[in-house]
Parts: C-alpha cells; sequence; structure tokens
C-alpha cells in the first residue's frame, strides 16, 4: 500500500500497535533472561521514561527499548506488503 491521504490513518495505526505489541514482546523476553541468576541484571530499555503529553491530572509515558523499534519497521512493512 502506498502512503496518501487516504491511508495515514492505517499507516499511524500499524505503526503505533507494532510498537505496542514489540515493546511487550521485549519486555517478556527481558524477564525470561532474568530468571537466569546470571543474568539477573540485565535490561537493554531506557531508564527515563519518554513522555508524550503531562497535564497535572493525566499523563501519558512509555519507556523504549529494542522491541520498540522492531516493531516500528515491522509496522512499515506490514504496510508496504498491504
Amino acid at each position: 500500500m502506498k502512503l496518501a491521504r487516504k491511508t495515514i490513518g492505517p499507516f499511524i495505526i500499524l505503526i503505533m500497535s507494532g510498537m505496542l505489541i514489540g515493546s511487550l514482546c521485549w519486555e517478556v523476553i527481558e524477564r525470561l533472561i532474568r530468571l537466569a541468576p546470571s543474568l539477573s541484571a540485565f535490561t537493554l530499555t531506557i531508564s527515563e521514561p519518554i513522555r508524550i503529553f503531562d497535564f497535572y491530572v493525566l499523563s501519558m509515558s512509555f519507556r523504549a527499548n529494542p522491541g520498540t523499534l522492531a516493531g516500528l519497521v515491522s509496522g512499515v512493512i506490514l504496510f508496504i506488503a498491504l
């Protein structure tokens, strides 16, 4: 699929869902690796959260990891394949 005015919505949805799924999968992998006694301090997640918006009452942020980037790339590839 080509990026056009009509396809910008599905493009953003695929990118965001790919990033979310990639982040969650990486977190599961990281926790499974930490079960090994010699790798208990293993982490590749950014220590500071990336803030999307921050109001006094409501805020949203996330921590990026390699799965986030892999999910972003897979979302783009899936969009092109459609």
